[in-house]
């Protein structure tokens, strides 16, 4: 995933001056890297008002301009103007998704409708839009490359879709539905990370923890002993939940962990979010029929490779009808086979996990404990390293100088072959309370040039992955492995971009293609070429057995069906919601059922409701995009056939992806990038044949 919402964040120090305040001031860091040593809490709220405070100057600048409008003093000025106040928000909303606190939030609380008044200011300024399409409606009597062309168009349409030709009377009520979905987006984020944090499971009965590896009744008692309790603690956090799920003998306790997790904010309690999904939707669709739209589905999906809300449901139904057959036959297998192991009665949502580890090591006689023992993080991380190295000539030196916001988080200095520096790699990798929950890219300052000067990105990877132990270091599952190599790519896609212009840097690009650098990465995780560069055993050193990657090769379409049809219902819950041309009529946990129900091979759990914690609809910036994830898998299936024909290092097809994917970002269309590279248009068969869901 990659946070693009980060607009988000306890009163402050008023009388604080711009001189003490380490935000306002020049970095002067390494690479110009943030202070964070410097940085309080006390700061953000006078740094955001002097940067906004600032942004207005230039604005007005190019305002009360009284030359003839052109693409310098305009577009570029507009581009150029509002600094400051990126950096100071760059920061600010990335610590209040990594490392959150009661102020951070309270702080997020006044900074977000300070932000979104400043937003709509500059997108409802009748000046500065005259002289946007001024210069836009001339484009073709201007001598402009592609990049400023697509500058220039995004900008203007950005200008469109954001109010700018709405009748003055409709203006105000625009403003007041963005505050709202700012702060709704904000209360919903907050109660998602408070319900998980919420909730644990207590065990000191040692007989409640059969059928659990040891190493994860190892790290259930380290948490335990960070708490100050005995015995052994589970929480809702993926590194401790999941393997609850897929290994606990005790089926109670597995049905008391999923409807734990499978109902977060949805208890009709302070942290409830389903009165915050009805607002947010209803919003949404309020300001699309304000611009013209149907539905919010048509306002985003314009901008969009897919085009409209028929083409992305018919794509889905295409996957649909290929995997729900599968997935009903998967159902009936797992049900027969649980019974062979003495089962009785109707599987249920608690029981699929657990089962479904005991048929995969029946069928392929593999799991995550045989595993993870060669997927060291350390490792791990290095053999990503040594892959980007291969493919794009890439260098990662880690640097103790570079100031960090935890002491978690470690620094990486990028270079190229070339020792020319790329980029600072900041990464992030365990739970802890402040930290939500996930894996995500995200930058504290993109690529762009300026004056003549490439002004390099700042890149992070935030993760959730298995902590370490007083015994263990930490061992990834092979799921982990594949988030490392998927959220890896978002940042490649970030360090790499070699454009002009920051709104078009790096993953500034259309939503259902944002996913194509990232899910290609993981088609690496099952290639014994890269594997055995790095996967040794973290006790004897051995290197991971030949039939134990044939084993891995063989299980990676294990439920394929159930997987796809998994995936399919989530893009499917997001199309119906943002689909809808009134409001919404109903109750959302009922209207959430029905838009899955056509996927679900199981009963109904009361209180289970996946709306109310789908952080990428309603806080994440996903909504009408979540098709994107399946719409790049046909994207990346189809791209990695090239690396599979050519070889899985091939530097010429690294060289064709990195020049046409990596380093454009959003300059061009990402139709024409994906053809300069692939030669040709994608098509769905490679998925299909990858996934097994083809004939």
């Amino acid at each position: 995933m990659i946070n693009i919402s980060l607009l988000t964040a306890m009163a402050a120090c008023t009388n604080q001056t711009t001189n003490d305040n380490p935000l306002l001031n020049d970095f002067s860091g390494i690479h110009e890297t943030p202070p964070f040593s410097k940085i309080k809490v006390e700061h953000y709220v006078p740094a955001v008002k002097a940067a906004i405070a600032e942004a207005k100057k230039e604005i007005d600048a190019i305002t009360n301009n009284k030359e003839t409008p052109t693409f310098e003093n305009t577009v570029l000025a507009l581009e150029e103007s509002g600094q400051l106040l990126r950096r100071v928000l760059g920061i600010f909303y990335n610590l209040n998704e990594a490392e959150t606190s009661p102020e951070m939030q309270a702080a997020a609380r006044e900074i977000s409708p300070l932000v979104t008044e400043h937003s709509n200011d500059i997108s409802l300024n009748e000046n500065l839009f005259k002289r946007i399409k001024e210069v836009y409606d001339n484009r073709d009597k201007l001598s402009l490359n592609d990049e400023q062309i697509m500058l220039l168009t995004k900008r203007y349409e950005g200008f469109v879709k954001n109010g700018a030709n709405l009748a003055p009377e409709l203006r105000e009520r625009f403003r007041e539905i963005n505050k709202e979905l700012s702060q709704l987006s904000l209360q919903y984020n907050e109660n998602d990370l408070a319900e998980t944090n919420d909730f644990i499971l207590h065990i000191t009965d040692s007989n409640q923890l059969s059928g659990l590896p040891e190493s994860v009744i190892e790290a259930a008692a380290f948490e335990a002993k960070e708490r100050k309790m005995e015995g052994w603690v589970f929480s809702l956090h993926l590194p401790s939940y999941y393997p609850f799920i897929q290994y606990a003998d005790n089926r109670q306790l597995r049905e008391q962990m999923y409807k734990a997790y499978a109902s977060r904010c949805n208890h009709n309690n302070e942290h409830d979010n389903k009165k915050i999904v009805e607002d947010i939707v209803n919003k949404r669709l309020e300001r699309s029929k304000m611009l013209g739209y149907n539905s919010y589905a048509d306002y985003v999906l314009e901008d969009r490779m897919a085009e409209s809300a028929t083409n992305v449901n018919s794509f889905l139904n295409e996957i649909f009808e290929a995997s729900h057959p599968i997935a009903k036959k998967e159902k009936v297998e797992m049900e027969i086979f649980a019974r062979s192991l003495g089962f009785e009665g109707e599987l249920q949502r608690w029981d699929w996990l657990y089962y479904a580890e005991k048929m995969k090591m029946h069928l392929h006689n593999i799991n995550d404990e045989m595993t993870k023992p060669y997927f060291e993080l350390s490792k791990t991380q290095q053999g990503i390293f040594d892959l980007a190295n291969k493919l794009y000539g890439l260098n990662f030196k880690y640097n103790p100088e570079i100031e960090v916001y935890h002491p978690d988080v470690k620094a990486y200095e990028v270079t190229d072959s070339d020792n020319r520096f790329m980029a600072v790699l900041y990464l992030d990798f365990h739970p802890r309370p402040s930290k939500g929950s996930g894996a995500w890219m995200t930058s504290f300052r993109k690529q762009f040039v300026r004056n003549g000067k490439d002004i390099r990105p700042l890149i992070s990877l935030v993760c959730n992955f298995t902590k370490p132990t007083d015994s263990n270091p930490s061992l990834l599952t092979f799921s982990e492995v594949e988030t490392f190599l998927h959220e890896f790519g978002h940042a490649l896609h970030g360090m790499l971009s070699d454009v002009t212009y920051e709104s078009l840097s790096g993953t500034s690009v259309y939503r259902d293609f944002v996913e194509l650098p990232s899910q290609i990465m993981e088609n690496w995780a099952i290639e014994k070429e890269w594997l055995d560069l790095f996967a040794t055993h973290n006790k004897t050193g051995e290197k991971i057995p030949t039939e134990l990657i044939e084993k891995l090769i063989s299980a990676d379409n294990f439920l394929t069906g159930y997987y796809n049809d998994r995936q399919l219902s989530f893009a499917s819950l997001d199309m119906a919601w943002h689909s809808l041309t009134n409001p919404l009529n109903e109750d959302v946990e009922s209207f959430n059922n029905k838009a899955m129900s056509k996927f679900e091979l199981f009963p109904d759990v009361e209180g289970a409701c996946m709306s109310t914690t789908f952080g990428h609809l309603f806080s994440g910036g996903y909504a009408a995009g979540y098709y994107g994830y399946k719409w790049a898998e046909v994207l990346d299936a189809d791209a990695y056939s090239l690396f599979k024909q050519n070889g899985i290092f091939d530097k010429e097809t690294a060289r064709r992806f990195r020049d046409n994917i990596l380093s454009k970002g959003g300059s061009e269309h990402p139709m024409q990038l994906y053809v300069k590279f692939k030669g040709e248009e994608p098509s769905i068969e490679a998925f299909l044949k990858r996934s097994g869901l083809s004939n």
